[in-house]
């Protein structure tokens, strides 16, 4: 059994750690944008370790309840997918959530630009003052 156990943990928390760094690299490449970089940077860090805190106690008790099925190796490939399907599952929810944050920010961005352009004098008042 705890053979298992040891190969369940190794390969959940793989994929826990790929997905994780997933979300950094995307963070990342949203962060390159110069409107929205810092939001996306800091974002990405917030929510790919709040997704590694979930996902870690996730994959804990998927793990706990390898020994309740009382079926060696076949209790392990149950376990796996089930594990599979909630980090993915996760994982596309925090990069929604990533997306929203970076739209925000671009938004925001978009906003405070006409604000600005509006508090000018325009060009023909400039040529021909009344």
């Amino acid at each position: 059994m705890l053979i298992e156990i040891t190969l369940y943990l190794g390969l959940a928390l793989m994929m826990l750690l790929a997905m994780a760094l997933m979300i950094l690299r995307i963070g990342t490449l949203l962060g390159d944008c110069p409107r929205s970089g810092r939001a996306a940077k800091a974002a990405a860090v917030t929510i790919a370790s709040g997704y590694a805190m979930v996902g870690l106690g996730g994959v804990i008790l998927i793990g706990a309840a390898i020994p309740l099925l009382e079926g060696g190796l076949l209790a392990l490939l149950p376990a796996l997918g089930l594990v599979a399907i909630c980090l993915g599952l996760g994982f596309s929810h925090a990069v929604a959530t990533l997306r929203a944050v970076v739209r925000e920010a671009v938004q925001g961005a978009q906003s405070a630009l006409p604000a600005e352009t509006s508090k000018s004098t325009p060009p023909a008042e400039i040529a021909h003052p009344a």
